[in-house]
């Protein structure tokens, strides 16, 4: 890589680290957006800051796009300043054109005049010599005047092609630096989508991961459910079995207390009821009787 760095060219290695410098920090800043998303869903269940992030990103392409608009807009503008140089250029034309005429014109004039003044001196030298010099004059006045007329517009001419001239160097010049500007503004959008292109790719590897994450807790969390539900079955279970355990106890202790009440009431095996003085049997003689009825209803 080294090696292949040395052999390109000064600009492209400083393109290239300027863009491995870019990657890196797009990479840092996809990497801070996928954490703060699983802090957020760890913490509170959503994911306001992944939204916010790629609302962030819509805006960011919303304003690709207003370049585009504006490139296509200068476009616009360069296709209307060659129409007009076209129409300047068409109009220059037209009118050196017309004027070159208008000096051809001038010249046949001349030449009209040169042979209606040869004819004259021809025709009239002996008779009208002061004719022919006061024509003389006033032709060469009239030449003179035609003259200093044709170096005018020469020179106006010259003026107005050295300033369409100029004019067509400065569209040229402005219609390089769009042209350039152009040509910036396309290839920084072309690197801008694929940029966009491929963090759109990794957030969407990013959401698939954290989906299966978030699916593997799912199934975690009601596993944990199952269990839960099956151990409050079993101490559900245990509760009844433990009532039931101490209803039984108490069932069988009534029972035991009951036969040994009977056993020693009724004197049966070795148990029997102590002995009581006369006078206190004959006084509880009507008591004892009612508590036996009621021993034997019982």
């Amino acid at each position: 890589m080294q090696d292949l760095a040395l052999k390109k060219p000064t600009r492209q290695a400083i393109i290239t680290t300027e863009t491995l410098k870019k990657i890196q920090i797009d990479r840092q800043f996809l990497s801070d957006v996928i954490t703060d998303t699983m802090q957020e869903l760890q913490t509170s269940g959503t994911f306001t800051d992944l939204l916010k992030s790629l609302s962030k990103e819509r805006e960011h392409k919303m304003h690709f796009y207003h370049i585009i608009a504006r490139e296509e807009k200068g476009r616009k503008e360069i296709k209307y300043l060659q129409k007009q140089l076209l129409n300047v250029k068409k109009e220059r034309q037209a009118e050196v054109q017309s004027r070159n005429e208008y000096i051809t014109h001038l010249k046949d004039q001349l030449q009209e005049l040169k042979a209606k003044t040869n004819m004259e001196n021809h025709y009239m030298k002996r008779n009208t010599e002061l004719q022919i010099s006061q024509t003389q004059k006033k032709c060469n006045k009239t030449e003179e005047l035609l003259l200093e007329e044709i170096e005018k517009l020469r020179l106006k001419t010259e003026e107005e092609n050295q300033i369409h001239m100029e004019i067509e160097i400065f569209l040229r010049k402005e219609q390089q630096k769009l042209e350039e500007k152009l040509e910036f503004w396309m290839e920084k959008f072309d690197k801008d989508t694929e940029m966009k292109q491929n963090e759109l790719n990794a957030l969407k590897s990013a959401k698939a991961s954290d989906l299966a994450h978030l699916q593997d807790l799912a199934k975690m969390i009601r596993e944990y459910e199952q269990i839960i539900i099956e151990d409050r079955i079993e101490k559900e279970n245990n509760r009844k079995h433990v009532e039931q355990s101490l209803l039984e106890l108490k069932s069988i202790i009534k029972l035991q207390a009951w036969w040994r009440g009977i056993i020693v009431r009724n004197e049966i095996g070795g148990f029997k009821l102590p002995k009581k003085d006369n006078d206190a049997s004959k006084g509880s003689k009507g008591k004892g009787k009612d508590k036996d009825k009621r021993r034997g209803k019982r």
